[in-house]
């Protein structure tokens, strides 16, 4: 069989990253077939069936650095090289610190941007999966003041968009899309707010024009539960917490991260660094273990995205943010 190669970032190495990486690795229930690709300092993972990402401090469980998170981004820049280069077919990547990243001058607010702008994708999203509930966010890592003001018509409908191709991707034919409302009672006919009317609504129409089985604006409070009765395929939550929440508390221990619209396959546990219990190996990896499984399964699949490279970005400028 031809070999799945997949590579997993270090994370932050003050964090829990490398102790599930190696869980999971080491789990023994993969299939012979699968190569993985530990990519990190390798004093962490052992110098071979490995990536080099040098190190310069001393690891120090449950300490916010700069240098950690200076790693984890060199790491994460080697993957998605390999990933574009041919040298990998997915990649996975441990929890990062956003707090870190701040202190060392990276100006992206977590993986799913910075992923995307290193293979020049603007045309993105971020999907959270877990026993059976898919949630796309129409709007990522931002402040709840920030968050009507941040809706249009446009992110509304391209989210509804990826997130229809996604299920394509996993091989689900009717697709049958919930959007939440965002005010509560989905605006409850304009006496709470106007979104629904202005900007969810009209997205919603433009999808169904385009062929997408959208329905809704449906209130967030029931949403989810209808989901879990198999009224809806996948749901398109307006803001981080009104989708997170929900997803977490169904399937907090394998949950995980999935960026469509890349020209690459990248998945990820769906938690943090967990500063709070690193260095005590207690921490589990079922989350990295379903990360692992489902990059393994869409490796194997052709993306509605593969064939797009460097959306708007040319090879030259590429090269200056991989090398």
């Amino acid at each position: 069989m031809k070999p799945v190669r997949i590579g997993i970032t270090c994370g932050d190495i003050n964090g829990i990253g490398p102790e599930i990486v190696l869980k999971a690795v080491s789990s023994g229930r993969w299939e012979s077939n699968v190569e993985f690709i530990r990519i990190g300092p390798s004093r962490i993972f052992g110098a071979s069936n490995g990536w080099n990402i040098p190190f310069n401090e001393e690891v120090t469980p449950g300490k916010i650095t700069a240098e950690a998170s200076r790693t984890a981004v060199d790491a994460i820049k080697r993957a998605v090289r390999g990933c574009l280069e041919g040298e990998l077919d997915a990649m996975v990547t441990a929890p990062i610190c956003k707090e870190g990243l701040k202190l060392a001058g990276i100006n992206y607010p977590g993986h799913t941007e910075l992923i995307a702008d290193l293979t020049g994708t603007t045309r993105y999203g971020m999907v959270l999966m877990g026993k059976d509930l898919r949630v796309m966010l129409a709007t990522r890592h931002l402040p709840l003041r920030a968050v009507a003001d941040a809706l249009t018509k446009e992110n509304v409908l391209e989210a509804i968009e990826l997130t229809g191709e996604t299920l394509s991707w996993f091989g689900l034919q009717n697709r049958r899309i919930g959007v939440c409302g965002l005010n509560p009672h989905a605006g409850d006919g304009g006496t709470l707010g106007s979104e629904e009317a202005t900007i969810i609504a009209p997205a919603i129409e433009a999808a169904r024009a385009k062929g997408f089985n959208a329905i809704g604006p449906v209130p967030a409070d029931v949403i989810f539960y209808q989901a879990l009765q198999k009224q809806y395929d996948a749901v398109v939550a307006m803001y981080h917490d009104q989708g997170l929440g929900p997803l977490k508390m169904h399937a907090f221990d394998c949950g995980i991260n999935l960026t469509p619209g890349l020209p690459i396959v990248r998945t990820s546990p769906d938690h943090g660094t967990a500063f709070g219990i690193a260095g005590q190996g207690i921490a589990k990896a079922d989350s990295m273990i379903a990360a692992i499984e489902t990059a393994i399964q869409l490796a194997g699949r052709t993306s509605p995205w593969g064939n797009l490279t460097a959306n708007n970005a040319n090879e030259r400028e590429l090269t200056e943010r991989l090398y």
